[in-house]
């Protein structure tokens, strides 16, 4: 059985279950690098970055959601405003197209135990329903091209052309953000 959460406070520890690197207090990215100021992220300790995803569960709007299978945190997908996301507000290779509140997804992370199941588009379609649950008129994401080819799993968190076409989204515009070499696309769903 698969569920798909919003992901708050009270399920932040398995956010971490699915998020932390294997050695504690590693440098991990914790969906932060998007969030934050390049400067800040890259001087924030390891040891604080699972608190500072957490403060943002607390703080009111999940940055995410959490998928379960048959009860155990599976995946993740950093799913929150497009105007929380302090890189993609600024970005000159992911522009915005116009002035849209659309909510961002930019990660998807699927547990290794897990993969190769179909869970990424059970991911996005919970972030579909948190989104539209939440009032957001419009969703995108920021995946790449594959090509019909397989991608390296460093490389998959954001995604493919083919799983947010299957999900309902349109390509808008080619960016000039690149990722493993394949270019990205600015992807968008109307939930209106």
């Amino acid at each position: 059985m698969i569920e798909v959460h919003p992901a708050t406070a009270d399920r932040f520890d398995d956010v971490a279950a699915v998020l932390a690197p294997r050695n504690p207090g590693a440098q991990a990215c914790w969906c932060l690098s998007y969030r934050l100021p390049t400067s800040e992220f890259r001087t924030l300790p390891g040891s604080e970055q699972q608190g500072r995803l957490r403060r943002y569960a607390e703080e009111g709007t999940p940055p995410g959601v959490v998928a379960y299978v048959d009860g155990e945190a599976a995946g993740w997908c950093s799913v929150s405003p497009r105007a929380s996301h302090h890189r993609l507000r600024s970005s000159r290779t992911i522009p915005a197209v116009d002035d849209v509140p659309v909510w961002s997804v930019v990660c998807l992370v699927i547990r290794p135990q897990f993969r190769r199941q179909g869970l990424a588009r059970h991911l996005l379609d919970g972030a579909v329903d948190y989104a539209r649950s939440s009032g957001a008129p419009a969703l995108e994401a920021y995946p790449i091209d594959a090509g019909g080819g397989r991608i390296s799993s460093s490389l998959a968190y954001v995604g493919t052309t083919g799983l947010f076409e299957a999900a309902g989204f349109e390509r808008v515009v080619e960016t000039a953000s690149k990722s493993g070499g394949k270019t990205r696309w600015l992807m968008r769903r109307s939930l209106a």
